[in-house]
């Protein structure tokens, strides 16, 4: 049975450039706020329950319900992991199977290893004897769905992103009415401002450091996965054909950038 290898295992880790950046923010506002004053001034329960929970419930009504947690698990997940594949590796690895085909037809690939779990599932179906329009199909309709989800979790983030700082103006406004309302009596002044300035911080807090950004990340990482998705169905199409692994290398050369081509070329 054709498996992943231990290798596509551990190539997924955790994304340091997410979690340094948002640590990193947080880290400088929280540092310029001790060397301010104290930081419990910067800290409001009414605040957070505005923003948190008036900007999670605004952008829950523009989702079903069935697919909210999924959106965030798919989205958060895609942000904060990284799974490394190298396209010059992987058109190798391609073009070696395919010289396996030629050598020991099908069947050769029973117990090969490779190292993305799509390329597994496409070489699966080489191994059964699926005709090519059907391993193209299926890698094709896996591929569309799983970016759809993808799409899912970017539109999750970008919602809460554009709610957060939209109730940060509400909060705002309801604490600049409660001041307003209670002018006579100076100890409600400041914390109705507090909630005034505070809402409107941590709006614009929430959507620039976590949902905008990673909204960004989540469409940077669609774009790659989808050219590697795409190369690794010509692949095992090309694979299926029996193609030589010349051709093969030749013809997925198109979806390297330039500087890597001649690495391939040179192999």
């Amino acid at each position: 049975m054709v498996k992943p290898s231990d290798r596509a295992a551990l190539g997924t880790t955790m994304d340091l450039a997410t979690i340094i950046g948002i640590v990193s923010a947080f880290g400088v506002v929280v540092a310029a706020i001790f060397m301010g004053g104290s930081f419990s001034q910067f800290v409001d329960v009414p605040s957070v329950l505005i923003v948190v929970g008036g900007g999670f419930a605004a952008t829950i009504i523009r989702f079903p319900l069935s697919d909210i947690l999924n959106s965030l698990i798919i989205g958060g997940k895609s942000a904060f992991t990284h799974r490394k594949v190298n396209s010059v590796e992987l058109i190798e690895e391609i073009a070696n199977l395919g010289d396996i085909v030629r050598k020991n037809g099908p069947l050769g690939l029973e117990n090969v290893e490779v190292s993305h779990p799509m390329l597994a599932k496409g070489v699966q179906y080489v191994t059964d004897g699926y005709d090519v329009d059907f391993v193209r199909e299926s890698l094709e309709r896996e591929r569309d769905l799983y970016l759809e989800r993808l799409v899912d979790g970017q539109r999750f983030f970008k919602a809460l992103g554009d709610s957060a700082p939209a109730f940060g103006m509400i909060g705002t406004l309801v604490g600049l009415v409660q001041m307003l309302a209670t002018m006579d009596d100076p100890s409600t002044i400041g914390p109705s401002m507090a909630i005034a300035l505070l809402t409107t911080l941590y709006g614009a807090l929430i959507s620039n450091v976590i949902c905008l950004p990673v909204y960004d990340k989540l469409m940077a990482k669609q774009g790659s996965e989808e050219i590697n998705l795409t190369l690794i169905i010509d692949g095992v199409t090309q694979v299926r054909e029996n193609k030589s692994p010349t051709l093969i290398r030749e013809m997925l050369l198109a979806y390297l950038p330039e500087k890597h081509r001649a690495q391939l070329q040179a192999a």
